[in-house]
């Protein structure tokens, strides 16, 4: 299979939409998805973007996106965050992530990022495999903290 690894664009939100969703199935979390087609345009390519991504495209059309942003390390500098790195099912363990994950890297290297992060779920063996496997740090000693929007409303009235 023909696999093309290009940056995205706009016309592509449908399709990496679909991933994410698929993305968040694969993770028991579908329900969790708020994000519309409309958020991704206006945060994507709107006056003020903030993310990015790449997109894995075959004859069939997106197989796999990496989305990622640019966030800041006060002790570091300039840092690279992959939020989600999607290969479609049926093509999971073929290489396309890996070539998905090497472009988010080469991205980091050639803007300049002092870091390279991402988050992996605890569960997902395969995916932590590779990230041992190419010798990336899996932190134990930080702990994930986050507020959903109806925490962010109620803390902040």
């Amino acid at each position: 299979m023909d696999i093309q690894i290009r940056k995205g664009t706009k016309e592509d939100l449908p399709q990496v939409r679909a991933l994410i969703v698929e993305l968040a199935d694969y993770e028991r979390a579908v329900h969790e998805v708020t994000n519309t087609l409309a958020d991704m345009q206006r945060d994507g390519f709107g006056d003020h973007p903030i993310f990015q991504f790449f997109v894995a495209e075959s004859e069939e059309g997106i197989v796999g996106i990496a989305l990622y942003y640019t966030a800041y390390s006060t002790w570091k500098g300039k840092m690279l965050f992959l939020e989600d790195l999607v290969v479609t099912e049926s093509l999971r363990g073929t290489g396309i992530g890996k070539k998905l994950f090497d472009a988010v890297a080469r991205e980091a290297k050639e803007t300049g990022a002092k870091r390279f992060k991402w988050q992996v779920l605890n569960w997902n063996e395969s995916a932590i495999g590779f990230y041992k496997k190419i010798g990336a740090n899996l932190d134990e000693e930080w702990i994930n903290c986050n507020m959903t929007e109806e925490q962010i409303q109620r803390y902040t009235s």
